[in-house]
């Protein structure tokens, strides 16, 4: 069985106005829209954490890489 949930008379107020904006049937349909949206910003910050370690990781070495192909002089020999 479900557990209760107190909810703040403004609260209650904000989720019916989003229940009529977004054609939603029950209260609960728009909380748990709003948690998955949540969830999800949870996860994208998790990911963008990741990506900055990774790039902390390997950022120097691939400038070392690049170093390399930054001579201009290379295209003046071409036809």
């Amino acid at each position: 069985m479900g557990k209760p949930l107190m909810i703040q008379e403004h609260d209650d107020e904000k989720i019916e106005d989003l229940k009529e904006k977004t054609g939603m049937k029950t209260k609960i349909d728009v909380v748990r829209s709003a948690l998955n949206l949540l969830e999800a910003e949870v996860e994208r910050r998790n990911r963008v954490k990741r990506w900055q370690k990774a790039v902390k990781v390997v950022g120097d070495s691939g400038l070392d890489v690049m170093s390399g192909f930054k001579r201009a002089g290379r295209f003046k020999k071409l036809p």
